[in-house]
């Protein structure tokens, strides 16, 4: 047989596929309705949930809670937030799942989106018109958080538990590099002030000792008591040549300077200890808890507390602790009130298309693959038999 009879031999006519296709058509139906079936049942037995919240980032007092920038920052910093969590076995019961699939970056980019004021469509249709619009393009008006469960119930438990750990992670990251900047303080700027009492200190000396001596050359030359209405540094060359009277009026006055200076430094450094007695309280809280709004709470409890143990009418106390419940209070509001569920989450079983559609095409191929398999395996053997 010729190379040229065997090639005909092996090639598959057009009749021959139409032929193939009338004879077996009825089993591709019936294995895709099989498998269409078979999708269905798993879609429904083996299908999760998906639960969606929605996040209103408000604007109290001219200000959003999030904006594109700290957006973006917290995208980066929840992720190994999250992951800390899970290698110190600190999430909450029955969690460690999802703490563990927040811990992906990915996750934050899949599962919550943010809504702009302005869709990047309208901002190409716009922008033309004015440059005004190019703060609303970047203005976050809420985020849209999704997770899924193996039940309805689980899946709203899962949505509302990122959602938390959003607001309540959020907290953390701020409240951790403000005690972080206040321990430092109570470091190195107590050691500045120190040295700059001491500076002060010793220029006060020379001073006073000027002071004196214009004093006693004023009683050996009485004469020389006039004041000069001029104003001169007592330090310029030719302060010297003034009435004595004017030198000694003007050291005074920087005597007086210097013990002013002295004084705003000495409230400083009370300040800084008062601080300390915080951060003292403050730091081994930290290291117990990642939720930030609850560590809100107990760092408001500790600056009560030491404002309670003021003396009356201390202003100089009560101003840096003032400071200090502002900036809680701030992170606070800003993670509660700034960003705010006003509906419940909603719930759906979702892909039933897919999985049905999947499972339709999978059992249709598998047909067909084993339907040509054997329409080959009969044409092998009826070669073989030749």
């Amino acid at each position: 047989m010729s190379s040229q009879e065997v090639a005909s031999e092996n090639e598959i006519s057009l009749l021959d596929i139409v032929n193939f296709l009338t004879g077996a058509w009825k089993k591709l139906a019936a294995a895709s309705i099989v498998g269409a079936v078979l999708g269905l049942a798993g879609w429904l037995t083996l299908g999760s949930y998906s639960a969606e919240y929605v996040l209103l980032n408000n604007n109290n007092n001219n200000s959003y809670a999030l904006d594109l920038v700290s957006w973006k920052m917290l995208q980066k910093s929840l992720p190994n937030l999250a992951a800390q969590i899970v290698e110190e076995n600190k999430a909450p019961q029955d969690q460690a799942s999802l703490y563990k699939a927040m811990s992906n970056e990915q996750w934050w980019q899949k599962n919550v989106l943010p809504s702009y004021a302005l869709s990047k469509a309208d901002t190409k249709d716009l922008a033309g018109i004015s440059k005004d619009l190019d703060a609303a393009s970047t203005t976050i008006l809420n985020l849209t958080l999704t997770a899924s469960g193996s039940s309805k119930e689980q899946s709203i438990v899962n949505v509302r538990a990122s959602a938390k750990f959003l607001r309540s992670g959020s907290a953390y990251l701020q409240i951790r590099p403000m005690l972080n900047g206040y321990e430092s303080q109570t470091v190195s700027t107590v050691a500045e002030l120190q040295q700059k009492i001491t500076s002060t200190q010793i220029e006060m000396g020379y001073q006073q000792e000027r002071a004196k001596s214009l004093e006693e050359l004023q009683k050996r030359f009485p004469g020389g008591a006039n004041v000069s209405g001029q104003v001169v540094d007592p330090k310029d060359s030719g302060a010297k040549y003034l009435p004595l009277a004017t030198q000694i009026v003007a050291v005074n006055n920087d005597i007086n300077a210097s013990k002013e200076n002295l004084a705003r430094l000495q409230k400083r450094v009370e300040q800084i200890s008062l601080i300390k007695a915080f951060i003292e309280q403050a730091i081994p809280l930290q290291d117990q808890t990642f939720d930030g709004l609850a560590l809100v709470d107990q760092l408001l409890a500790i600056e009560g507390s030491l404002r309670s143990k003021l003396a009356k009418g201390d202003a100089n106390g009560q101003e840096i602790l003032d400071q200090l419940h502002s900036q809680l209070l701030a992170i606070q509001v800003r993670f509660t009130k700034g960003l705010e569920a006003n509906t419940a989450p909603i719930a759906s079983k979702k892909g039933m298309l897919k999985s049905t559609a999947g499972g339709l095409a999978a059992a249709f191929f598998l047909m067909l693959l084993a339907l040509l398999g054997g329409r080959v395996w009969l044409h092998i053997k009826s070669g073989g038999a030749k």
